[in-house]
């Protein structure tokens, strides 16, 4: 979409996503739904549910899954999760108001949840607030990370890029995940770099897909210039970098 625009790309993928290594909880996790063991259903993004799907599919019961589902109420966070949905035809049964851990609290917040219990999808690590927040409310939580983070290229590549924006050579630095952030900033840490990397992105328009993106560079101290305040996808991203190179 970008090279679309007129844009030269550098490309430096930070993460490749891996199904979890342990299919065990996975699935033990998808016989507890197709059970009707869960009120509620939290869909945090859109992977974990593809994940969850494949699991169930290598294993003979994608449609029990599909059709346990449907019996569920749903909560997603964002509108990744709600595109998954609607390709084995669902949909959510509430929205969270913000696509953050914030807003899916905010919106459970009105929900009946004593002697409940909910299951939530995770991704690269616990999610402890959701979770006191769902047990302060009386509810049983059973959590499941059906994939996992793992480095995508060699530090030398990620070096070479923390130069490039010291250099000034990029115009903008784009991120649509928090462990993205955190594997820029790890590498920074190993070779020695931190200073060259702040600087670069001091020098560098710095773009995140959404909030819980730029407030994960904002915490490491990182400014944020270009965030969507709706529409947390990359067609609307692209835009937002272009109309602010324009200005």
């Amino acid at each position: 979409m970008l090279e679309n625009e007129g844009a030269a790309v550098l490309r430096c993928p930070m993460l490749s996503i891996l199904d979890a290594p342990d299919a065990a909880p996975v699935l033990a996790w998808l016989h507890g739904l197709c059970a009707d063991q869960f009120t509620y259903v939290v869909l945090m993004t859109g992977e974990a549910l593809r994940r969850l799907l494949h699991f169930a599919e290598r294993e003979g019961f994608r449609e029990d899954c599909i059709a346990a589902l449907a019996r569920t109420k749903i909560i997603t966070r964002g509108p990744k999760p709600g595109q998954v949905l609607k390709e084995i035809g669902l949909a959510p049964t509430r929205v969270a108001s913000s696509p953050t851990t914030d807003g899916v609290i905010a919106t459970l917040q009105n929900e009946s949840l004593q002697d409940r219990t909910v299951g939530v999808t995770l991704y690269g690590e616990p999610n402890p607030s959701l979770e006191q927040f769902l047990i302060s409310a009386g509810a049983k939580v059973l959590t499941v990370m059906p994939y996992i983070y793992a480095p995508a290229t060699e530090d030398d590549r990620v070096a070479d890029l923390i130069a490039r924006l010291d250099s000034g050579a990029v115009d903008v630095m784009l991120f649509t995940s928090s462990p993205q952030v955190d594997r820029l900033y790890e590498v920074a840490d190993r070779r020695g770099l931190h200073e060259a990397l702040r600087n670069g992105l001091a020098r560098t328009r710095i773009a995140a897909v959404g909030p819980v993106v730029s407030e994960h560079l904002r915490q490491r101290g990182a400014r944020v210039d270009i965030c969507p305040e709706q529409g947390f996808v990359m067609k609307n991203l692209v835009q937002h970098i272009k109309r602010a190179l324009a200005e």
